[in-house]
């Protein structure tokens, strides 16, 4: 079997993660600090007024919506699992799967944990043979291994709380 030196690479670096990493790195949410809301991915499409993509997500209980804008290259990397397309060579959010898989973890869930200035945050919660690490993550990479996974993607209260705009409520 030949290892190519970019798979070697990235499983370095995922395993410095993933050896350094100890809980709480990126916070994810605690018992008794809000509600966790399951979300559905309801899909990716342009932004009328922009052009840019942006992705949706609905609750699957509470139906509250969530979008939040995406690069065209994190768009495709939506796309493709919702679709159920797999590329003939690996995208990086394959990598990025196989190299977890490959060092014996496997990812548990996503949790997109808020909005801070006009930038949402999520992180990537990870089981490690047996050890849970949590790792920062931007919420469409995040949405993006969640669906080639199919483990669920989660929305905390915070995640919902828009600022005001131009002063107002």
């Amino acid at each position: 079997m030949m290892v190519r030196a970019g798979e070697v690479l990235a499983a370095a670096l995922l395993a410095s993660i993933l050896i350094s990493s100890t809980p709480g790195w990126a916070a994810e949410p605690q018992a008794g600090g809000g509600t966790l809301y399951e979300m559905e991915v309801m899909g990716v499409a342009p932004d009328p007024a922009s052009g840019q993509p942006l992705v949706y997500l609905r609750g699957k209980q509470d139906k509250r919506e969530l979008s939040m804008f995406i690069g065209p290259f994190e768009a495709q990397g939506i796309i493709l699992p919702l679709q159920g397309m797999r590329l003939p060579r690996p995208y990086t959010h394959d990598l990025m799967l196989e190299t977890i898989h490959r060092l014996k973890a496997k990812v548990k869930r996503v949790i997109i944990t808020e909005m801070r200035d006009n930038t949402y945050f999520a992180s990537l919660i990870l089981d490690a043979q047996g050890q849970e690490v949590i790792l920062d993550s931007r919420p469409s990479d995040a949405i993006a291994l969640a669906l080639r996974e199919n483990v669920p993607i989660l929305a905390t209260e915070k995640a919902f709380v828009r600022p005001p705009r131009d002063g107002r409520p």
